[in-house]
């Protein structure tokens, strides 16, 4: 139910600042204005914003599918506190993501970035650990691949492609994203770092 709600907000800002530029300039993420101004608020309004409408459905779709399994798991290990350590973690991330991005650009004030792509990571990651048996897709690779798997390999990818610095890809937001996803319930909770082992090798 979470999901679906944080699903719906993005997708209502993200398709208003489609059509209202003076919305997305000031919700985006820009480290110079933040410097400058002080407008730490954007560390927060770019995760409700999205560059395109495949920018939106890629993050949402990801979302929807493993953010609706971490909050049943969250529930499950948490109890009334899942729902609240899910939407810390999610606001967290997408914050936190963000500040090796706010260091490397506070000065340029060309630097701009939108969308929720570190805090999708997070919860792609908080799946993982959660059931790191679980197979996962990947776009145009037509196999299964374990998340035990898949979660090295993508922040391999992440770091690869953040120093190659080829595309307008924030590579090192998604890095970030998905190690905050995978340490905080861990931080919360450290037992679930056994059962994460005993899940690969039991």
């Amino acid at each position: 139910m979470l999901t679906l709600l944080i699903i719906v907000c993005i997708v209502v800002t993200s398709i208003f600042a489609f059509n209202n530029r003076s919305f997305y300039i000031k919700g985006w993420f820009s480290p110079y204005d933040i410097k400058r101004f002080k407008q730490y608020y954007r560390f927060i309004t770019h995760i409700f914003l999205h560059v395109s409408w495949e920018h939106l459905l890629f993050n949402m779709i990801t979302l929807y599918f493993f953010g609706t399994f971490v909050e049943q798991g969250f529930s499950y290990y948490f109890g009334k506190l899942g729902n609240v350590l899910f939407l810390f973690e999610f606001v967290a991330a997408g914050v936190l993501a963000s500040l090796p991005t706010y260091v490397k650009n506070r000065n340029n004030s060309s630097y701009v970035a939108v969308g929720a792509s570190g805090a999708v990571s997070a919860i792609l990651f908080s799946s993982i650990l959660l059931d790191p048996t679980n197979k996962i897709f990947i776009l145009f690779i037509p196999i299964e691949i374990p998340a035990y798997v898949f979660g090295p390999l993508y922040l391999i990818y992440c770091v690869y492609m953040a120093r190659k610095n080829v595309d307008q890809v924030a590579h090192d937001v998604h890095f970030w994203g998905a190690i905050i996803g995978f340490l905080l319930p861990i931080l919360f909770m450290p037992e679930l770092l056994s059962i994460f082992v005993q899940q690969i090798f039991g």
